[in-house]
């Protein structure tokens, strides 16, 4: 293509000091996705010599370290109102840091460099590095409080689970809305003592559960997907894994409720003079409000979501999934990294 046709695919546009480029900037684009799945992937690629050693700490901070430098490339503003924080006593990607070069779309942004390090350290299944994001000021900050009461559905249980309902009843309903036998139903719980009665109940309601040892982010996500075994995803687990959960489900039209459960009286005063209302049902867009979110994974560990981080000779092979609410969009990434340049 010579100069001159070249020049007819050149289309004028605004200035970059006008008002619509300032104004496009104030929310995520639709090319952000695409520099945020890069730093999914440094910070799962960076952890696999930790898969399986037994040591979640070490590789929480490669993690945390690869993700870190890779966000700092991305145009963007972003605030961290989810990061690694306090319970994993974390010095960088914490609440309220500020990550990106600082131009682009002002966003909130959640972290997890690895959720479900103890998959990792185990070489369990399921382990994955995740980012989401929306716009300025609309993800709950719930930081205050460790652990979410959660119910997590397709877009069937809409109005059709709660929460306040006992399970039974709620896998009965949900059972009616999707026409699937209750007896072929599968419920994800994370196995915990916590839930030992939250278990027998599904059970006795003539449901099967699917126990997860962690990562209920993946737990939720496929609660949602059409195309997983799993119906429902109930319990508790990390309030962070929740709000970051609500901005996949943004994208794939999954339900879910929640509802904070402070672990003790200081935690719940803590959450009071943080402004949070504990006791409130919370529905997705009290979590993150209006459509405009992403959610990036890649996985460390091969899990339903993704497969893991493999190495295949000369190649590091990755698998992502992208999401974004804005177009209901999913899609998956497939790269391949020379190891040369990783090792």
């Amino acid at each position: 293509m010579g100069l001159a046709t070249a020049a007819l695919f050149v289309r004028e546009g605004p200035s970059v000091n006008s008002p619509e480029i300032a104004l496009n900037f104030t929310h995520p684009d639709r090319n952000l996705a695409m520099e945020l799945v890069r730093a999914t992937e440094a910070a799962a690629i960076r952890a696999v010599p930790f898969i399986g050693r037994g040591d979640k700490n070490a590789a929480d901070k490669a993690a945390v370290d690869a993700m870190r430098v890779f966000l700092g490339t991305v145009n963007f503003d972003g605030l961290i109102v989810i990061g690694e924080g306090e319970k994993d006593e974390a010095p960088m990607l914490f609440n309220g840091e500020r990550v990106g070069n600082g131009t682009g779309p002002h966003c909130d942004i959640a972290v997890d460099p690895i959720d479900g390090t103890s998959l990792t350290a185990a070489g369990r299944q399921n382990a994955l590095s995740v980012i989401a994001v929306s716009s300025r000021g609309t993800m709950l900050d719930a930081s205050s409080v460790f652990y979410m009461d959660k119910i997590v559905t397709g877009g069937a249980g809409r109005g059709v689970v709660s929460l306040d309902a006992p399970i039974g009843d709620n896998i009965r309903e949900l059972s009616r809305a999707t026409g699937k036998p209750v007896g072929e139903m599968v419920i994800a719980v994370l196995d915990r003592p916590r839930h030992a009665e939250l278990i027998d109940q599904i059970r006795s309601a003539g449901a099967g559960t699917r126990l997860m040892s962690d990562g209920d982010v993946a737990g939720g996500i496929n609660a949602a997907r059409w195309e997983t075994r799993i119906d429902m995803c109930v319990g508790i687990g990390g309030s962070p894994e929740g709000i970051t959960t609500a901005c996949a489900l943004k994208a794939i039209g999954g339900y879910m409720q929640g509802r904070l459960a402070p672990k003790d009286t200081a935690e719940r005063a803590g959450a009071v003079a943080a402004g949070l209302d504990v006791d409130k049902l919370l529905e997705l867009d009290d979590m993150v409000s209006g459509d405009n979110t992403f959610f990036v994974a890649t996985g460390v560990t091969d899990g339903g979501l993704v497969d893991g981080v493999r190495r295949q000779g000369p190649i590091i092979r990755t698998e992502s999934i992208v999401l974004r609410a804005k177009s209901g969009t999913t899609r998956r990434v497939v790269a391949e990294h020379l190891a040369s340049k990783w090792l």
